[in-house]
């Protein structure tokens, strides 16, 4: 029996019981309180919303989502492994309305990096919505209206997964219809030879150090950008142009800091799921890295570079494999007590620290939904997500576009980078992505002025 029998009034049994996947099971087993593990999602609204209207929308939400309505179930010590349990209803108010001060924003938004919400009551989510104005905000940069920030527990949900929830308390908010916008069609591609790629066995470069600060935990930058040029029939994509000029920042950056070159990895989630109401609600990406030899990481042929990008990011896609790879499968296997199963799962992924990825690259791309509440409230026009930036990558990179823009987050680990640090990072990105258009000149390795974040 679901959830929603429990609400319809269906007979009072034992609530509905679901095993971990794979990815939610290695998330729990490594939890971090210095570090959590959460998903931060900043929209923003150019008008007001009612808080009781917006509490029943995002309340009938999640009954329309009743995945999301889960906590994890209580265990004895040798039980094989960890559950969800459904619930009927909220355990908990998940959306509140702190209240406004000169930092309102800043304050929102690290409370996202610090603070995951529990797995022990029932939605794993949090939703703040903060006033943006001249007395809340602190910042004339910032214009008026409303921001939302939603904070998800990893070890439960991502990022497209919750979007999908508040699509639909959009909708139900405000009335109109948030359904998905199509995806974009592509035409069909020439099969392209395959290049050498550097061997994965190879421990890849690291972040270097910049300026560390005192307190652990993430820190997080926010900025919005122009959508790179991309020419019409060009071998890439806008992905393929956001992936080379992640490791080419990266790559720009560790040379500043006296880096030996290395090759690179970078991580890229892979989401096959569909994006209307009957989206799985959950962990649904899976998990490839595209490889870059030090060579490759220049500014002197970008076309090239471009072109084997987008060889390998396709081949990577088309490759059915495992969520977290087939070892991660296999440490889940349900073979010991959960307890023995979760120190060998931390002792292998502290051994496997040196050949984790350089960072992560997320590219949500265009928002399908219109996140439109309504006449008063209106539609979003910025749209940020960031994802977990614990060590040994220490370095996170989450991009989507919001009418016809292109909102970037940098997210860190504090004991690698400080504010400034993400600061040159943001600079150096807009600085590579920009040569990724088609017709730029190559400018060697000069850095930009820099630019001033989103509040």
């Amino acid at each position: 029996m679901t959830a929603l029998e429990h609400r319809a009034g269906g007979p009072s049994r034992r609530p509905v019981r679901i095993p971990f996947p794979v990815v939610d099971e290695v998330a729990r087993h490594c939890l971090q309180e210095a570090e959590p593990e959460t998903v931060h999602i900043e929209v923003r609204l150019p008008g007001p919303l009612d808080p009781p209207r917006l509490r029943a929308a995002f309340a009938e939400a999640l009954h329309r989502h009743p995945r999301i309505l889960m906590r994890q179930a209580p265990r004895p010590w040798y039980s094989r492994g960890y559950e969800w349990e459904l619930t009927p209803e909220p355990d908990v108010e998940a959306v509140s309305f702190p209240p406004p001060d000169r930092d309102a924003l800043k304050h929102a938004r690290q409370r996202a990096l610090d603070f995951a919400p529990p797995l022990t009551a029932a939605p794993p989510v949090r939703l703040e919505v903060v006033t943006a104005n001249r007395a809340a905000g602190g910042d004339s940069d910032c214009p008026p209206g409303t921001v939302l920030f939603l904070t998800i527990n990893h070890t439960a949900l991502d990022g497209p997964a919750c979007l999908r929830v508040l699509a639909t308390a959009a909708e139900v908010y405000g009335g109109r219809d948030n359904s998905p916008a199509a995806p974009p069609t592509r035409p069909p591609e020439a099969p392209q030879e395959q290049p050498a790629t550097p061997s994965t066995w190879a421990p890849p470069a690291r972040v270097a150090p910049g300026t560390p600060e005192p307190s652990p935990g993430n820190g997080v930058l926010v900025a919005e950008l122009a959508l790179p040029h991309r020419p019409r029939g060009a071998p890439y994509t806008v992905n393929d142009q956001l992936m080379a000029g992640t490791a080419l920042t990266i790559a720009h950056w560790n040379r500043e800091h006296g880096a030996r070159p290395r090759p690179m990895r970078i991580t890229m989630p892979v989401d096959d799921r569909p994006r209307d109401h009957t989206m799985p609600i959950g962990n649904g990406t899976r998990l490839v890295e595209v490889p870059f030899a030090p060579g490759e990481l220049t500014a002197d042929d970008i076309p090239g570079l471009l072109r084997r990008t987008a060889l390998r990011t396709r081949a990577l896609k088309s490759l059915p494999r495992p969520q977290l790879g087939h070892g991660a499968a296999l440490l889940t296997t349900r073979w010991a007590p959960v307890g023995v199963r979760a120190a060998l799962t931390r002792g292998l992924r502290r051994a496997a620290a040196p050949w984790t990825s350089t960072t992560l690259l997320s590219n949500i791309g265009r928002v399908p939904y219109p996140l439109d509440f309504g006449e008063e409230a209106g539609r979003a026009h910025a749209v940020w997500f960031s994802a977990p930036a614990r060590m040994p990558r220490g370095l996170t990179v989450t991009t989507a576009s919001t009418a016809g823009r292109l909102h970037l987050a940098l997210r860190w680990s504090r004991t690698l980078l400080g504010q400034g640090d993400g600061a040159h990072l943001r600079d150096l990105f807009e600085h590579y992505l920009h040569l990724t258009q088609e017709g730029t000149p190559a400018t060697g390795e000069e850095t930009p002025p820099t630019r001033k974040g989103m509040p």
